[in-house]
C-alpha cells in the first residue's frame, strides 16, 4: 500500500475496512488492524500512519508484541493518541492476552512445564519488571491459587522464602511452583535465581510442601528447573 498521510487519499479498495470486509483480517497488515482500531488519525494524519507510529514506538519490541508492554501513560505521550484511543488500545491488548490464556488452559498440566509457561507466558513476558509468582497445588495437581509475591526492578525481584511457605501454609498447599520473568526476554537462570531455588526445595522438603518447579519466563522461551534436572 502506497504510504499517505489522509485516509481519503487511499482508493476505497485500498482501506482497512474494505479490505477487510472483502478478504478478512488476515491480509492486514499490523499497522493496518491497529489501524482499523483506532478508527481515526490525528489531525492530517490517517489512521495508519498513526498506527505505524504507535508499533514505531515500542522500544526494544519494536512490532505489534510490543503494543502490550505500553502502559496508558506510554500510550498518551505519543502525538494523537488521547485517553479513549490509549483505553481501546489497552483494551485490545488485553482481550489478545486473555484469548491466549484462555486457549493455553485447555492444554495446562501442572504436571508438564511447557504447558505452565505457555499458560503464564502472556501474563509474564511483556512485564518490564521481574515479577514472582507462586502457584499453590492440591494433592491431585490442581491449582488452589496463584499468587503475586513481588515485583522488583528491571534486573531483579525480591522473594521471601519466609513469604512463600507462610502463603503455601495458608492455602493448605500440597505443593507448590515458582514462576517469574526476565525482562531482557533470555530465561538462562541467574545465580541468584539458582541460589534461592535450591533454598526452596531445601525448605519445602522440610516443611514437606515440595517445590515441584521454577520456571523462568523469557520472550516466548522459558527455561524449567525440573526438565533441567536443576532441583536437586
Amino acid at each position: 500500500m502506497k504510504h499517505t498521510e489522509l485516509i481519503s487519499d487511499i482508493p476505497e479498495e485500498e482501506r482497512p475496512y474494505e479490505r477487510c470486509r472483502e478478504s478478512g483480517p488476515r491480509v492486514l497488515s499490523d499497522s493496518e488492524l491497529l489501524a482499523v482500531i483506532l478508527r481515526t488519525g490525528s489531525q492530517g494524519e490517517s489512521s495508519i500512519a498513526l498506527a505505524r507510529r504507535i508499533l514505531q514506538s515500542t522500544g526494544s519490541y519494536m512490532g505489534i508484541a510490543g503494543i502490550c508492554s505500553l502502559s496508558g501513560r506510554d500510550l498518551e505521550k505519543i502525538h494523537g493518541i488521547g485517553k479513549a484511543k490509549a483505553a481501546q488500545i489497552q483494551c485490545v491488548a488485553e482481550l489478545s492476552r486473555r484469548i491466549a490464556m484462555s486457549a493455553a488452559e485447555e492444554r495446562l498440566l501442572f504436571s508438564s512445564p511447557k504447558t505452565v509457561a505457555d499458560y503464564y507466558m502472556e501474563t509474564l513476558r511483556h512485564e518490564k519488571k521481574e515479577k514472582v509468582l507462586l502457584v499453590m497445588l492440591d494433592a491431585k495437581g490442581r491449582s488452589i491459587r496463584d499468587l503475586e509475591l513481588s515485583s522488583g526492578t528491571a534486573t531483579s525481584s525480591l522473594a521471601s522464602p519466609r513469604d512463600i511457605f507462610i502463603e503455601a501454609l495458608r492455602y493448605e498447599a500440597v505443593n507448590i511452583m515458582l514462576l517469574h520473568n526476565h525482562p531482557s526476554g533470555d530465561p538462562t537462570p541467574s545465580r541468584d535465581d539458582i541460589r534461592l531455588t535450591k533454598h526452596l526445595w531445601q525448605i519445602g522438603k522440610i516443611l514437606e510442601i515440595p517445590l515441584i518447579d521454577h520456571i523462568v519466563i523469557g520472550d516466548c522461551r522459558y527455561v524449567s528447573f525440573r526438565e533441567e534436572g536443576m532441583l536437586l
